[in-house]
């Protein structure tokens, strides 16, 4: 959902940031700016500073940078409407009602979205069935308990053209799966075929934790190795981390990340453990890791050294709306 511009600089002219983060951080006033501790990393010496006359917060800490949308974002686990919203409710000022062409966009993304969720839970059954030993026994060679599986939700696409076709045209409209990057049409013309086909599936989450997208890795000596959705009203490549559901329930700042080399693509699960805490890319690394480090897709995040601090930064760098 998109705002008026007019309406967003109305809503932080209505709000004063200071009062928003004091909130949640102790503040101290420091001549026209306030100081803290920052909220989003470890320190003992405050750099947290809020200019309250130009509506913008920045840790010279950790570097972190926004307004007062982007603090009760990041503070709150929220998503930009989210934030724009109850923000709104606390500067008593009335949202503005969606255009029809949003109304049209938003009905016509929640199909997408539950044709993908219905995509998950196929790939999800597949793995259970015979046709399915394979990629179970590779997940086990991986040290992937049944648990972990279970709650990252992978699966398994069958080596066949249309498996997936066939089990979901009987209840979403072939033009809307290929839409939603499950099905493909052939460059030359012809039918439409599975996009993931003999691969191991890693679903793709949204902030939300709902699936928009997938992963895959193929059995055996196929090209390309890993590959990942297209593009789609859902999902841009660039913009989504892999495991950013399960990351955002922690508190960053607390954690000890060492992350000894950095996933690439769709295989931020390829890794042995014993499910306790441990470094990603290390040969003691372990399943819990993931939800201490977000694996990026296709693109590095995250600079190296990557200390907590820079983890830190690519989460909020992700999490700011374009």
């Amino acid at each position: 959902m998109s705002f008026p511009p007019r309406f967003l600089d109305e809503l932080r002219a209505c709000l004063s940031l200071a009062d928003v983060v004091g909130r949640r951080v102790k503040l101290v006033r420091r001549g026209r700016e306030f100081i803290g501790l920052c909220p989003f990393h470890k320190e003992k010496t405050p750099s947290f500073n809020v200019v309250e006359d130009k509506g913008f917060y920045h840790c010279f800490g950790c570097g972190v940078h926004g307004d007062v949308i982007g603090f009760t974002m990041q503070m709150e686990s929220l998503s930009f409407p989210e934030a724009v919203t109850a923000l709104a409710a606390q500067a008593n000022l009335e949202v503005p009602a969606p255009s029809r062409e949003e109304r049209e966009r938003a009905v016509r993304l929640a199909s997408v979205e539950d044709a993908v969720e219905a995509a998950s839970r196929f790939f999800a059954q597949a793995l259970a069935t015979p046709e399915g030993r394979e990629a179970r026994a590779y997940l086990e060679r991986r040290g992937l308990d049944e648990a972990t599986i279970g709650r990252f939700k992978l699966g398994y696409a069958p080596d066949q053209r249309d498996a997936l076709k066939r089990a979901l045209i009987k209840d979403f409209p072939e033009p809307l799966l290929i839409e939603a990057g499950l099905l493909r049409r052939p460059e030359g013309g012809g039918d439409s075929f599975d996009y993931f086909r003999g691969r191991v599936i890693f679903p793709i989450g949204n902030r939300g934790g709902r699936t928009i997208a997938f992963g895959g890795r193929v059995l055996g000596e196929g090209q390309p190795k890993y590959l990942n959705s297209p593009d789609t009203p859902l999902f841009e490549k660039g913009r989504v981390l892999y495991g950013w559901a399960a990351a955002r329930a922690i508190d960053l700042p607390d954690l000890d990340i060492t992350l000894i080399g950095i996933p690439t693509k769709a295989n931020p699960l390829g890794v042995k453990g014993s499910g306790q805490a441990g470094a990603i890319g290390a040969p003691q690394t372990v399943i819990s890791a993931i939800l201490n480090a977000l694996a990026p897709l296709g693109v590095t995040h995250i600079d190296m050294p990557a200390t907590p601090e820079r983890v830190w930064q690519a989460i909020q760098k992700a999490k700011t709306p374009a």
